[in-house]
Formats: structure tokens, sequence, C-alpha cells
């Protein structure tokens, strides 16, 4: 879809997608400036006659606009279709749900792997470097196409919820609530190593080809597999590790070599190589790059509430996993408080799960009956029927 189309055709996007193609420039935080904008987006029910029941679906990591019904091409369900449907807690009879691939993806929005309009090709490395604000502003340009002004709420999880954060501190007067799920207000050092760790192993294939691959017909499939297997670790918790492996060995016996002998060692390479099939290896070294960069305190001189001193008509709902160690409960308490010095309305509920930080993807009725609460209430106050 393209600026002189209808906004009445934008919004019949459907769950099946479409792309926004925007010719102004964007600028980026870096000062870089990305000539011309696609932004891939997937829409589910109906936006009202005011247009007051937008909610803003923001994806994690690795993930993509297609939140619920079938993906087209997985043929699965999406990934977020135990929270996005009919009856479920973003209810898509009440409310009309946007999700959108994110800038530097590989899934119909602008990134590493589309074409550079001023040189022809695809832009590889000579893609800049991006922030979650960038993020967020391409979501922005998004709306503004759509006519939403303002959102009933924006909601995300992980890489999504530190989006929803950004939001609330850039838009504020665009929400109307925002609910962040398992996330934090910065990248830990932690966090960063762990990045580090993928983006190595993908530089060091030597089909990586200093990201110019697709210009070589190759694709650094052995780095990205390592770097997504290095990443899934940290979304499980050493419980549910234990719960669904143990020490459980692939076949009767050792090996007595380096092939996969415990259960563990075949998920994890399983989880890699079904990674590589759907996923970019230079949007991802671009997307874990943003959220390193992600400090929502550091352009506040590191005073978290200033970040949220214009949010404080906001309705906030915040989220953790009692045992998510990627993005542990102390970072969404500090969230909270934050929230509160700012005078800001917050709720913070800490869901009991041995799940880990993937708990928001997982059957978790605890964290869908809270959403649903929060939600239906904010809806009451916004009187949204």
């Amino acid at each position: 879809m393209s600026d002189g189309e209808t906004m009445g055709g934008l919004l019949e996007a459907g769950a099946a997608g479409a792309t926004l193609t925007s010719a102004a420039p964007l600028r980026l935080d870096s000062g870089a400036v990305i000539p011309s904008l696609e932004v891939a987006f997937c829409t589910y029910g109906r936006l009202n006659a005011d247009r007051s029941n937008a909610v803003l679906v923001c994806h994690p990591l690795t993930l993509d606009q297609h939140a619920s019904a079938r993906h087209p091409k997985t043929g699965k369900d999406g990934w977020w279709a135990r929270v996005v449907g009919p009856g479920r807690p973003l209810d898509t009879d009440r409310y009309f749900v946007i999700c959108s691939n994110v800038l530097a993806g590989c899934s119909g929005t602008t990134g590493p792997s589309s074409i550079d309009p001023t040189s022809g090709e695809v832009y590889g490395m000579s893609f800049p470097v991006v922030t979650v604000a960038d993020m967020v502003r391409a979501q922005a340009v998004l709306l503004d196409a759509l006519g939403i002004d303002q959102l009933f709420a924006v909601v995300g999880g992980s890489m999504g919820g530190m989006q929803a954060l950004q939001w609330a501190s850039d838009y504020p007067e665009r929400l109307f609530s925002a609910v962040v799920i398992g996330a934090a207000p910065r990248h830990s050092a932690q966090n960063i190593a762990f990045h580090e760790v993928g983006r190595q192993a993908i530089m060091a294939d030597p089909d990586w080809r200093a990201g110019d691959y697709a210009k070589a017909g190759v694709r650094p499939e052995k780095g990205l597999a390592v770097a997504r297997m290095a990443a899934h670790i940290t979304y499980l918790s050493e419980a549910a590790l234990q719960r669904k492996f143990g020490r459980e060995l692939q076949r009767d016996g050792l090996s007595w070599g380096f092939d996969a002998d415990f259960q563990v060692e075949s998920y994890l390479r399983h989880q890699g190589q079904v990674f590589v099939d759907r996923f970019d290896a230079n949007s991802y070294l671009y997307i874990t790059r943003a959220l390193d960069y992600f400090d929502l305190a550091a352009a506040h001189e590191g005073n978290l509430a200033q970040a949220f001193r214009r949010a404080r008509d906001v309705r906030f709902c915040v989220f953790s996993f009692s045992s998510d160690w990627l993005y542990p409960t102390a970072e969404s308490r500090q969230i909270v408080r934050a929230l509160n010095a700012a005078g800001a309305r917050a709720s913070f509920v800490e869901i009991e799960t041995d799940k880990g930080h993937d708990a928001f993807f997982l059957e978790e009725p605890a964290l869908h009956a809270a959403l649903e609460g929060f939600m239906t209430s904010a809806a009451v106050a916004r009187g949204l029927t």
C-alpha cells in the first residue's frame, strides 16, 4: 500500500497483512536517515466509529506481525494466538488490534535485507543502526497513516515491552493505557554479553561474507543457529529445563563422541535449525544491537522517573515472571517505582511460574486472567462497550 492509496484500504489489511509504503524520510537516533519506509502489519477486529479501540501489540525479538490467526508461511498459529482473538484477553470482538514488524526486521518492514533505493542493491551492513525509539517512530508513522491519533493500549512482552515503555515516554499523549510484560528499563551487562556471543557466532561464519551473503547467494546458517541456541537458553529457566529434559539421553547409552547425546542438546539444535529457516542473520545483528542500546533513563540524566514525567494520565500494568532471569522481577519493580515517582497510575503483577521468560507465549492462566482484567477495567474507564 502506498501513500496515495486510501486509509480505508490500510484498515482492511486484516490478518493476512499489508504493507504501508511511506516516501517521507525517517530520521534515526544515530542521525542517519532512511529515505523511504515500508512497514508490514496485520490487523485483527474492527476499528470503531470514533477510533478509540485500537490496541498496538509490539512483538518480541525475533517474531513478526502475525500475532494471531494462521501464519501464511509456516501454517502455524500466530505467536500470541492464546492472547489475541475473539473472547481472549485482547478480545478482537472489542478491540482493533494492530501488530507491525519492527524496523530492521525481516518480515516486510524496511531492514538490512531490503533494497536501498539510493543504490538499488540490498542494504546489508550499510543499513543504519537503529534503536527501540526508532522502531516506535516507524510504528507512529503507521498509526498516522491509519488515522489513529490515540491508542487505547500498547501491549508488549520482552522487546515488545521495551517498545511499550518507549511509547509511554515519547508519545504519552497518544496512549490511554500501556501493558509491559517481562521487560526492563534497560539492557543489563549480562544480556549484552549473551547478544555479543550470538553476533560473534554469526560474523565468524564464513558464509556471513561481511554481511554481503545475499549477493553471494549464501546464508550464514551455522552461525545464526548457534546464536539462536545461546539465546534460547536465556528464555527458559533451570527448573523448566530440568522438568522437560533433565539428563535424559537421546538413545540407549553414550555415543562417546560429540553427537547430541542428551535430549536438551537435541532440543537446542532443533531450535537453531528451524530458526534459520525463518530469520535473517543481519536482522538479528541489528535488532539485538537495538536492545543493547536500550536505556530509557539515559536521555533523562539517568532518572527513570523523568522518562515518564509526561505519562501521568496513562494507565499502566506491569507483569513479571518469578522464574525469568533474563528480565527478572527486580527490573519490573524498578519500572513500577519510577512510574509511581512520576505520578502515573501503575499496577504490578508477578506471575508465579517455572516457565522462565517464555511464559508469556505459553499457557499461563494467571497472566491471561490478570491481563483480561486490566483491559476490561481500562475499557470501562475509557467508555468502550
